[in-house]
């Protein structure tokens, strides 16, 4: 055998024996900044700082779903220009059908211009009229929207764009947290925790090798948003949640507490005896608009709801008198056992 033989079948058996020889270690990387307008915060195990991708991962689905994106897929389609449909509208648009029958209209995509009326916090609550809320309440229907197949691709069949508008808030960052987690587990990730404004995809271990470890947030009245104590942890080795809440924004009327939730089905802010929902599901999008459609649908028709949903539960956060509070769950809510 030749010398370069020899040293080839060498290399060859230090290989079989270690045969991650020449990669790079893997460890524990920590990627923070904000995006959509609010915060993301990702944690995972690999082999390489995965930040620039995901950046670019975010900034490709923000070019999708952000109304804040003139240039967006979703701007386009309420300025009523014809386009070609890309896969994370497509896939957001199936799941919010789907939720949207499940809950009879409690979740609806195209609820955007009642939000819009109402004005954030509540600030236009003194113009709102019953004849103007009729009027946007023709503009609202997510069974008006299908979807047409041509030679380019699919496009949004919505009768009234350009009128109304799709807005995708109440999904898109649980989706944004799928997309990311399927990032990290492409790149070989198999430790990860993406939060994107409090939603939230685990999977596997932390640093210190223990199941993750996540709160609920306890509704505290608070409008500055500064205050945020724990009302539960959860740990899990895989989990997609998210968390939809009206203690922030609210205002009473007649006695009634009113959310900042508007209800798509009577125009007005939902009448829901619920101060948060957190919803665990198949996927963090799915967990985002179930938690929305809880917060319009109330603690009874919204336990009963989930209660119905394989692989999905809930904890649900009820408003008592004065400034006392209940906590229900589903059958299977994964409570941690040191609570």
């Amino acid at each position: 055998m030749s010398i370069m033989g020899a040293i080839l079948v060498i290399a060859l058996l230090l290989l079989s024996i270690h045969p991650h020889a020449g990669r790079q270690k893997k460890q524990y990387f920590t990627n923070q900044g904000k995006i959509f307008g609010t915060y993301y915060n990702i944690r995972y195990e690999a082999d390489k700082d995965l930040h620039e991708s995901i950046l670019q991962a975010l900034l490709a689905f923000d070019a999708s779903m952000s109304t804040f994106n003139p240039t967006s897929t979703i701007s386009r389609l309420n300025q009523g220009v014809d386009t070609v449909l890309d896969t994370y509208f497509l896939t957001m648009y199936q799941t919010a059908k789907e939720v949207s029958e499940l809950t009879n209209g409690a979740f609806d995509i195209t609820v955007a211009p009642l939000v819009n009326a109402w004005g954030f916090g509540f600030k236009n609550k003194e113009n709102i009229t019953p004849e103007m809320i009729d009027s946007l309440r023709q503009l609202v229907d997510y069974r008006r929207l299908s979807l047409r197949d041509a030679a380019d691709g699919q496009h949004l069949v919505n009768p009234l764009a350009g009128r109304g508008a799709i807005d995708a808030s109440a999904i898109a960052k649980g989706y944004a947290c799928d997309v990311i987690a399927d990032l990290l587990r492409s790149e070989g990730a198999e430790n990860l925790l993406v939060d994107i404004g409090g939603e939230v995809v685990l999977q596997g271990v932390n640093q210190e090798g223990k199941p993750w470890r996540v709160g609920i947030t306890k509704p505290i009245d608070d409008i500055s948003g500064q205050q945020n104590e724990i009302q539960e942890i959860i740990e899990s080795t895989n989990m997609c949640m998210a968390t939809s809440g009206n203690y922030r924004q609210f205002y009473y009327e007649g006695g009634m507490r009113r959310s900042h939730t508007i209800d798509p089905r009577t125009g007005y802010p939902a009448e829901s005896d619920l101060l948060s929902a957190t919803v665990v599901s198949t996927s963090c999008m799915r967990a985002d608009a179930l938690a929305t459609a809880c917060m319009v649908l109330g603690s009874e028709a919204g336990m009963a709801l989930i209660e119905q949903l394989d692989s999905t539960e809930c904890y649900l956060i009820i408003a008592q008198s004065g400034d006392s509070m209940a906590v229900r769950t589903s059958s299977g809510f994964p409570l941690s056992e040191s609570r």
